[in-house]
């Protein structure tokens, strides 16, 4: 089992995250952050690292973001491996979570 990137980091992506991940197997999409489920070793260093809380165990999904599973899996072949913090996009999800600050 692996953690999926979910929703909430769609038009986003706050990378404080990949600074922390020990394996680097986040990959950085247009719109989102992915994780490689097979890099992926289950530490957990990421989930509280995130501000939207867009990180999920598998196993603890919400049923509405099950299709992100897939997709991470899928994009995280296609996209460049991201290391290093950069700024988040302006979207919706970044100016809610400034917003709950």
């Amino acid at each position: 089992m692996a953690h999926i990137v979910a929703e909430p980091c769609f038009d986003c992506k706050y990378t404080d995250c990949v600074v922390v991940c020990p394996v680097d197997c986040f990959y950085e999409g247009e719109q989102m952050l992915y994780i490689h489920p097979e890099e992926c070793i289950d530490c957990e260093a990421c989930v509280p690292e995130c501000p939207v809380e867009a990180i999920f165990h598998e196993d603890n999904l919400p049923e509405e973001w099950k299709d992100f599973v897939g997709r991470n899996a899928e994009e995280s072949t296609k996209c460049p491996v991201i290391t290093e913090k950069k700024d988040a996009l302006e979207g919706t999800s970044c100016d809610q979570t400034r917003k709950r600050k």
